[in-house]
């Protein structure tokens, strides 16, 4: 299959810089595949469409302040991404900028706490091995200095504290829980406390997964035939509980709604590797393009992806590739907003 049939070009201006006002009110597009219809909702209408035949599962992975600003003692600034331990408790697998102003052994001060040595570059897309130099709980000195790592396409070049800590509060789902992605799983972020309490007051089971969402999905596929793609590896794990939750639901004939490409790509991943749901930790590099036969998602609530992206190519499977590009230039049309603050889109 050839890129460019997953290419689209978006306004600017429809890329959300800011988050809804409040989560629940961002606009939902519902897709209907079997009858090939679109609606247009607002994202707390969704109490509507889920009752006691259907669970509802999230990704409550917890986003890290991974964005790093310091300085080499020569005074030049640079920045640090955290993307995930690499080999041991200190050492992390990075991406500077700009890498060309550093070398193994170069100390990068980001605080009086913390300071990062470059160990090493890897032979992967710019990617370095560093060693964190502090004293007491990373976690707790990241959240201190660090900086919430929003994707490119969200300018904060001028960010006041007010915006900061709107992104530290709004870039995170009000369910996260376990810390380790640098990038929030999105469709979660319109959820609010009282939805999900609505939901269980109807009969709505809810189950919780975890996958550390990292840097690649921000990256467009560059390959002209996609085939020859290949995914960044993710962790991931599902409990006892969740597992019990799935697999009572399927021989029940309930309907498995998964939040966000993550979720789908969990479960999915899952059932690839062991031909069932089970409780497990494991790591997800699956890649899901048309044509492909789901085999335990049912419907996806998900936002609105980057173009040549393998999101964009997830949903493309689920819906069919004719259709989401059909609900994509509606979109267009009725103004919705697009990607990580932006709204979202129901696929029944």
């Amino acid at each position: 299959m050839h890129i460019q049939e997953f290419d689209y070009e978006l306004p600017e201006d429809l890329i959300a810089q800011r988050p809804s006002e409040k989560r629940e009110n961002s606009k939902m597009m519902v897709l209907d595949k079997e009858n090939h219809q679109i609606q247009h909702k607002n994202f707390f209408n969704i109490v509507d469409y889920l009752d006691e035949n259907c669970v509802l599962i999230l990704n409550n992975t917890k986003v890290m302040p991974a964005r790093l600003y310091g300085y080499k003692d020569t005074g030049a600034k640079i920045e640090v991404f955290l993307l995930k331990k690499y080999d041991g408790e200190n050492r992390w697998e990075v991406l500077i900028r700009p890498s060309k102003r550093v070398r193994p052994g170069t100390v990068i001060k980001v605080s009086e706490d913390l300071s990062v040595e470059v160990v090493m570059p890897l032979p992967d897309d710019g990617k370095w091995v560093v060693k964190m130099l502090y004293e007491g709980d990373l976690l707790a000195i990241l959240h201190k200095v660090g900086n919430i790592p929003l994707p490119p396409y969200i300018e904060r070049k001028m960010a006041t504290e007010e915006l900061r800590q709107l992104d530290f509060e709004r870039y995170q789902t009000v369910y996260a829980k376990n810390e380790g992605s640098v990038a929030a799983p999105t469709a979660g972020l319109h959820f609010t406390e009282e939805i999900l309490e609505k939901l269980k007051a109807k009969g709505v089971e809810i189950g919780y997964v975890t996958l550390d969402v990292g840097i690649g999905t921000f990256r467009p596929v560059k390959c002209e035939n996609i085939l020859d793609h290949r995914m960044d590896t993710e962790a991931f794990e599902i409990s006892e509980e969740t597992a019990e939750l799935i697999n009572r639901a399927k021989a029940q004939g309930k309907k498995i709604i998964a939040v966000g490409t993550t979720t789908v790509r969990t479960l999915e991943s899952a059932y690839k590797i062991y031909g069932e749901i089970k409780a497990c930790k494991s790591a997800s590099n699956l890649f899901i393009y048309p044509p492909y036969e789901f085999k335990v998602v049912d419907k996806l609530i998900t936002n609105f992806h980057l173009p040549k992206s393998t999101l964009l190519m997830l949903v493309s499977a689920l819906a069919s590739r004719q259709f989401i590009f059909e609900a994509y230039e509606e979109a267009i049309r009725e103004k919705y907003r697009f990607y990580s603050y932006g709204d979202c889109m129901f696929i029944l």
